[in-house]
């Protein structure tokens, strides 16, 4: 009998290498994709958990574990609205704590759409606005609650994205400087003027905070954040002060 030729799928061919490569990555994206589905939900739990426990250090209620901050946010946050630079509140079809201003971020805030949370602490109204701006090395952000007066500081809470540890990151691990705001003015006398700020140099301690040291930079996108995101509140905050 003369040489069969053998039939079947030559493995070694480019061919076969392209469609099994090919085939390799259709199941890996598939998996891919049906894991980040699976955990999405889960995801943007502890995103908004996250930010449940950082207005909630800001109202210096700290330390306490997830079910529980849970529970106290839903218990001091009275309502989460949205207001424009123009002092105007948006009509929010319903008071919530997570529905409306909960939902906004830094990119909402940039386009003129403000969060304010209104609280109550032990009998008393307290607001919480929420402040972005940037680092040494990457964005920075906050939350400042303030008294019913709008002037004066209850309490604040800093965070970021990739500060160094010790140093620019200070303004979030260090909590006995961020409690170092409470009291704090807000604005100059008989004005709207933000003088709420962090200098190296303190010269009116009722409204300065010392720098972080080693963290000139980091200190001074603090101090321009808070001066520029209290500005944005400035004609919302006359409006229920009347």
């Amino acid at each position: 009998m003369g040489n069969e030729t053998k039939k079947g799928l030559n493995t070694n061919s480019n061919l076969y290498t392209i469609v099994y490569s090919a085939i390799l990555v259709i199941i890996v994206a598939f998996l891919l994709a049906f894991v980040f589905q699976a955990l999405n939900d889960r995801q943007q739990a502890n995103v908004a958990l996250d930010k449940k426990k950082q207005i909630l250090n800001s109202l210096n209620i700290r330390d306490l574990g997830d079910e529980a901050a849970a529970e106290k946010f839903k218990e001091v946050v009275l309502s989460d609205d949205i207001v424009n630079p123009q002092g105007e509140l948006k009509d929010n079809t319903a008071k919530d704590n997570e529905s409306f201003g909960f939902k906004l971020n830094s990119a909402n805030y940039k386009n003129g759409e403000l969060a304010i949370f209104t609280c109550k602490v032990d009998g008393a109204t307290k607001y919480v606005i929420p402040v972005y701006g940037a680092g040494l090395w990457g964005p920075i952000s906050g939350y400042i609650a303030l008294n019913d007066d709008c002037e004066t500081v209850f309490g604040a809470y800093f965070d970021h994205e990739g500060e160094t540890a010790g140093l620019g990151a200070e303004i979030k691990d260090n909590r006995s400087w961020q409690e170092k705001f409470k009291d704090k003015k807000l604005f100059a006398p008989e004005s709207d003027k933000v003088v709420l700020s962090v200098e190296k140099n303190v010269t009116d301690a009722t409204c300065q905070v010392d720098a972080v040291t080693g963290a000139t930079l980091t200190s001074n996108g603090v101090r321009d954040m808070l001066q520029e995101g209290i500005a944005k509140y400035v004609e919302y905050f006359k409006k229920i002060k009347k």
